[in-house]
């Protein structure tokens, strides 16, 4: 304790022999608060990196919201299409800010093992801007008399999907410095990664056994989905089919999901955590469209669906950290797709 002939104050600290005391405060200050940084909560402002691009996403996730909302009960016609797509540009301004501003506070603490942006709300911004570039683009190769429900449209919609996983990624996260390319497994491949091509491709046949041997008991229970590959009806529907599940599919999707997602909880939880998050993300992701003309069915069809991806979600998880590479993964992922493709086209007669 100090005496009441020092006036209240502590003497100056002794750093130790070769420095100087610290100064006492002036008379009439107040020294400086200890405490960090105030973190901002959800809805404010005050305290933020970037405040103005935080109020953006949330006012243009809003907007886009309702619009979304209205156009479902539109019943005027033609006119829900277009409140549609505009709610669909507009959430999807929302959520890429959104995803911007988490970047950038995540970015000023160091203490974080990842600071990037939330790789849910990431692929939210890619399912947006996938319905504008569809819109976009299949809308007048419709009119020119593309079937969209064509093989040939399947493989220009997962072209399109491809680049805008790329697109973003390089956006929020490659862009913030979040995470490099490298670190993702996205580099030029050499004799190594033609290596780890193949030997993801012989991991996909102890996979598809498991996955047939599981839909089979889960079709006992469940009602299970169809092929989300449109049907070939010839040797051109048969070679964008592979395209599509072959190349393309497993390319942006392995980049995203294992690449980036995996990377990123592996990195914030542990490996085992990102092989679990990971997995349950990558078949979520793909039921999340499924619809049908009844929600007991729809929610059947989904459930089974989820459900049989979950191995193969799972072993492309473990391939891609227990390898580091991404090739691995990708090997894996087009052999699994490719070998359901040429089975399919052998027992339609498509191929003989």
């Amino acid at each position: 304790m100090t005496g009441a002939s020092d006036g209240g104050q502590l003497p100056p600290v002794d750093a130790g022999p070769g420095t100087e005391p610290a100064p006492a405060p002036a008379s009439g200050t107040e020294p400086a608060p200890a405490f960090g940084p105030v973190r901002p909560g959800l809805f404010g402002l005050e305290g933020r990196a970037a405040p103005g691009l935080y109020l953006v996403g949330w006012i243009a996730t809003l907007l886009g919201g309702g619009i979304l909302f209205v156009s479902f009960a539109a019943t005027v016609s033609g006119a829900s299409g277009w409140l549609f797509l505009a709610g669909i540009v507009f959430l999807g301004i929302g959520l890429v800010a959104a995803a911007g501003s988490q970047a950038i506070e995540r970015g000023r603490q160091p203490e974080l093992p990842y600071r990037g942006p939330s790789p849910v709300l990431t692929f939210l911004v890619v399912v947006c801007f996938t319905f504008v570039a569809l819109i976009g683009v299949l809308a007048p190769l419709s009119a020119l008399g593309l079937d969209a429900r064509s093989p040939a449209a399947t493989t220009v919609n997962l072209a399109l999907t491809t680049l805008l996983y790329v697109g973003v990624i390089r956006l929020l996260v490659v862009g913030p410095g979040s995470l490099s390319w490298r670190d993702m497994g996205v580099v030029r491949p050499g004799s190594g990664d033609v290596r780890d091509l193949l030997v993801g491709a012989i991991f996909a046949i102890p996979v598809l056994v498991v996955t047939v041997a599981l839909g089979l008991v889960l079709s006992r229970f469940l009602v299970p989905a169809p092929s989300v590959l449109p049907p070939a009806s010839g040797p051109a529907g048969i070679l964008a089919n592979l395209l599509s599940a072959a190349v393309l599919a497993p390319i942006g999707e392995e980049i995203f999901f294992r690449g980036f997602a995996t990377t990123a909880w592996a990195r914030a939880y542990g490996a085992r955590s990102a092989i679990v998050r990971g997995a349950i993300f990558f078949a979520f992701a793909h039921v999340v469209t499924l619809v049908d003309a009844s929600f007991a069915e729809g929610a059947s069809r989904a459930l089974y669906s989820f459900l049989v991806l979950l191995p193969v979600s799972v072993v492309l998880g473990w391939v891609f950290l227990g390898r580091r590479s991404l090739y691995a993964a990708i090997g894996l992922h087009a052999a699994f797709n490719a070998v359901q493709v040429l089975v399919l086209g052998v027992a339609t007669g498509m191929i003989r």
